[in-house]
């Protein structure tokens, strides 16, 4: 067969086989689809697929395959990060500054330090920490992947549960719009290279001047045309990012950034990001399986993933009742909310594959960590729904 026979060969099955599983074994309540496409992407990786049916995997992800995939994956992911950064509501957090600050802080702050110390212990044992680290930069970043939140999916879930339009979850949409600010502030600090700075810098000054132009053109063009102009100034800002040293999603992000949500129909956006999800995302996630790793020894992935998972748990509801006792919320309101904004899933996928990308982590800290981030989020919707049931006159509360 020729390259692209076997490319719409992976294409089916990329679309196909999530698909069955979800429809089939009725998943949607531990699982939703996205889930289940990055376990199925985990699945058709090189540790599982890769290892039981070596000569079908190799007949179907070829290298030439396999770059066709990515170019699909990265323009995917691209719009997806935009996305979030569009979604941010920095005008609401400024209005709620205090409750917000206060959350957002402790709610990034607590499970930041519980990873770090997470990724400190993994240093104990090699194989953890990418060959192009410093240690700082590993610490910092397994440390970030555990207090990520991920705007997008948490939007997802709070669909799901019927909250996202009512006050608590406009609440919670806030506190994790802060974070994702600090998220990709910390990771482009990561990412800095001291030899490349003055790249780093003349993109920033030139980013700044950029966006301060691009918003006076966006507030006089026509929605229908504001929408070709995003994927022109997406495309521009993210390879000045990645010419710069800081990665093509970093400027995806800042991409996102200044643009102002009310310049579209919330509606429509809406949309975009679930045919984003639908048509794309599942290329990602297939190319996120592929870099799965297990050389270090199957279990003691597993134990990393499961103490990397604790870290994070634990951190995001310690620190969620710290700001709860602080604001005298109700008795269980923090629990709530904490578990919403402990839901990682595809940012975090995101920031550990810039980390793999970098150097700054292995193959197999990848792998820890998408395990963790799978199941952190499987364990959102189980948790939060039945609280829901009980505390119903929480969601109209709205600080």
């Amino acid at each position: 067969m020729n390259t692209t026979e076997i490319f719409l060969i992976a294409m089916t099955i990329i679309f196909t086989v999530p698909w069955l599983i979800w429809r089939v074994g009725k998943t949607d309540y531990y699982a939703p689809l996205v889930v289940v496409q990055i376990i199925t992407g985990i699945l058709l990786g090189p540790g599982i697929l890769g290892r039981f049916f070596p000569d079908y995997y190799a007949f179907v992800f070829t290298p030439a395959v396999v770059q066709s995939l990515n170019g699909i994956a990265w323009w995917a992911v691209m719009l997806f990060v935009m996305i979030a950064g569009i979604e941010l509501d920095l005008k609401k957090a400024w209005a709620h500054r205090r409750e917000s600050t206060i959350t957002a802080g402790l709610a990034l702050g607590t499970p930041l330090l519980f990873g770090c110390l997470a990724a400190a212990g993994l240093l104990i044992a090699d194989g953890w920490m990418g060959p192009r680290a410093l240690t700082w930069q590993f610490v910092l970043g397994v440390g970030m992947a555990c207090a990520v939140t991920a705007l997008p999916i948490l939007i997802l879930l709070m669909e799901k549960l019927d909250i996202l339009r009512q006050p608590i979850g406009q609440r919670i949409l806030r506190y994790a719009s802060l974070d994702d600010i600090a998220i990709w502030g910390v990771l482009a600090l990561i990412l800095m290279d001291w030899e490349r700075v003055g790249k780093q810098f003349a993109f920033l000054i030139a980013f700044a001047v950029a966006g301060y132009a691009f918003r006076r053109l966006m507030q006089r063009l026509a929605e229908r045309d504001r929408w070709y102009v995003a994927l022109v100034w997406l495309a521009a800002v993210s390879f000045g990012s990645d010419w710069a040293g800081l990665h093509f999603m970093v400027g995806a992000f800042l991409a996102g950034a200044v643009i102002e949500a009310d310049w579209f129909d919330q509606e429509r956006m809406d949309q975009l990001r679930h045919h984003v999800l639908l048509v794309m995302m599942p290329v990602f996630f297939l190319s996120t399986g592929l870099r799965t790793n297990w050389t270090v020894g199957g279990a003691t992935v597993f134990i990393a993933a499961a103490l990397l998972l604790a870290a994070s748990v634990a951190g995001k509801l310690i620190g969620v009742r710290l700001a709860g006792r602080i604001l005298n919320w109700a008795p269980g309101e923090s629990s709530i909310i904490g578990w919403l904004l402990q839901t990682k899933a595809l940012i975090m996928i995101i920031f550990a594959n810039i980390l793999l990308d970098k150097q700054i982590i292995t193959p197999e800290a990848f792998t820890a960590l998408l395990l963790m981030a799978v199941a952190s989020t499987m364990l959102t919707v189980p948790v939060v729904a039945p609280k829901l049931a009980r505390l119903k006159e929480l969601i109209l509360r709205s600080a």
